[in-house]
């Protein structure tokens, strides 16, 4: 959907240049500024994103991606990928309002939240955003009254049991009740057009994959036999958005395309989507936050004494974001996160014992413990990087406002690779299946391999 993001919306990041500078030289202007104080912001790699788009694009050739709102709804990602041309999964009003605003058109909108609030439902009706879905009769019977119109799509549990966030604990219907929902959906004449799921976050066994789409091929029958015509099966999400993960992308769209070819082959008429936010945001987002406070705490350990010859202490850092803002993965996600140090130490500096603490006045507000650094001072940035998913937009989730700035950057080859702009003519022939960088900064070594022509906006 061209026209979306403009030079306007981002920082280019030119040749010889950085992320990690421009990191830099935003952490020294708040150091130095003198009438609006900066406690922590975002730099984000849009050329990450785009990045990651064609990587699924060539793991996943026949799967159509959505991207799942809740998980970052800053506009520059939202204008980003709406260039590339995906539709968006809306969890409410207000995020269908927000693609809308930037001109999405509803057929790329599905309504992706089983539990909906009727007002809700009557938006999605009145602005034509028309695929819902659904999991229980009270849905069903919502829909009915608020939407009738609507085309269904019916969510069914999974075995998530092993993953991070198991979403099958609320959402999802099971096998043996498909049946029963499907009857009634016939009985009200509501056309149910396809099946979802949802694995989860954070599985470890991508086999998971491949039994719920075995599970789905089976209500795709049970549906079949009752009249309603499906032809759209969702994956949903929980694809790992970092390097280092446990399985690998690659590994998990190796699974998926296996068990589509065997129960939803090409040519069998179904329209194959998924759902990502992770894998699209974590890696492009950087956060800075600075030390607004210090205390070193003495730790009481008769006979035992420094290199220098004083008791033995541990330092408490507090940031300007803690558990309840930004670094809300502490509780969700249960992870530890790992600061870098914006100004690199002397390799004679002694270490110390430290953790990091958010603002708030809570004992539960602590970001990490068990960290050996350097002394560190009030004013000092820390950096964290893979900070994309969950962080932008959760304010009104933890009942504070969001106000955490964001810089956008891209690289010039990753802008005209997304304008469509780098054509077969203006590669050299020598370099034909070259891979050049589309990200722009953290000393990167990922590459996307160019393929003739570019035309992101054709996909959907």
């Amino acid at each position: 959907m061209a026209g979306c993001l403009s030079e306007a919306d981002f920082v280019m990041v030119e040749e010889g240049f950085s992320t990690r500078d421009l990191l830099e030289q935003l952490t020294l202007g708040a150091s130095q500024a003198t009438t609006e104080e900066v406690a922590a912001f975002f730099v984000a790699d849009l050329g990450a994103v785009v990045r990651k788009h064609f990587c699924f694009l060539k793991c996943l050739p026949r799967v159509r991606p959505f991207y799942a709102v809740k998980c970052n709804n800053s506009p520059g990602v939202l204008k980003v990928l709406a260039e590339l041309g995906l539709g968006f999964s809306c969890a409410n009003k207000a995020e269908m309002e927000l693609v809308q605003h930037i001109g999405v058109p509803a057929s790329k909108i599905i309504y992706g939240n089983p539990c909906k609030q009727i007002a809700h439902i009557k938006y999605a009706a009145k602005h034509g955003v028309r695929l819902l879905s659904f999991d229980n009769e009270m849905e069903l019977a919502k829909v009915v009254k608020s939407h009738p119109s609507a085309k269904m799509i019916l969510c069914i549990a999974t075995d998530d049991s092993h993953s991070r966030s198991r979403l099958s604990l609320k959402f999802g219907v099971s096998l043996k009740s498909c049946r029963q929902l499907l009857e009634d959906a016939k009985r009200n004449h509501v056309e149910v057009v396809g099946v979802s799921f949802h694995i989860g976050s954070g599985c470890p066994d991508p086999q998971a994959y491949a039994q719920s789409i075995a599970d789905a091929r089976l209500v795709f029958e049970m549906g079949a036999e009752l009249g309603h015509r499906m032809h759209i099966l969702d994956l949903g999400g929980g694809f790992p958005g970092v390097e280092g993960a446990k399985v690998r992308f690659e590994e998990i769209s190796s699974v998926i395309s296996s068990a589509l070819d065997l129960y939803f082959p090409e040519g069998c008429g179904v329209d194959i989507l998924a759902k990502l936010g992770r894998y699209y945001v974590t890696s492009a987002f950087t956060l800075a936050v600075s030390i607004i406070a210090k205390k070193e705490v003495l730790l009481e350990q008769p006979g035992r004494e420094e290199e220098n010859g004083s008791a033995p202490k541990t330092i408490l850092y507090r940031l300007g974001e803690g558990e309840y803002g930004i670094f809300n993965s502490v509780l969700f996600d249960n992870t530890c996160p790992t600061p870098i140090l914006q100004k690199k130490p002397s390799t004679e500096q002694p270490l110390y014992s430290s953790s990091l603490w958010g603002p708030v006045i809570d004992g539960c507000d602590c970001i990490a413990e068990g960290l050996w650094l350097p002394q560190l001072h009030v004013g000092d940035w820390l950096v964290f990087e893979n900070m994309g998913a969950y962080t932008v937009g959760m304010g009104s989730l933890l009942g504070g406002a969001q106000t955490c700035r964001i810089t956008y950057a891209m690289s010039r080859v990753a802008w005209e690779v997304l304008r469509g702009q780098l054509l077969p003519a203006e590669q050299d022939e020598d370099a034909e299946g070259t891979c050049r960088p589309l990200s722009c900064g953290w000393e990167i070594t990922d590459t996307l391999c160019m393929g003739p022509v570019f035309t992101p906006a054709s996909i959907m």
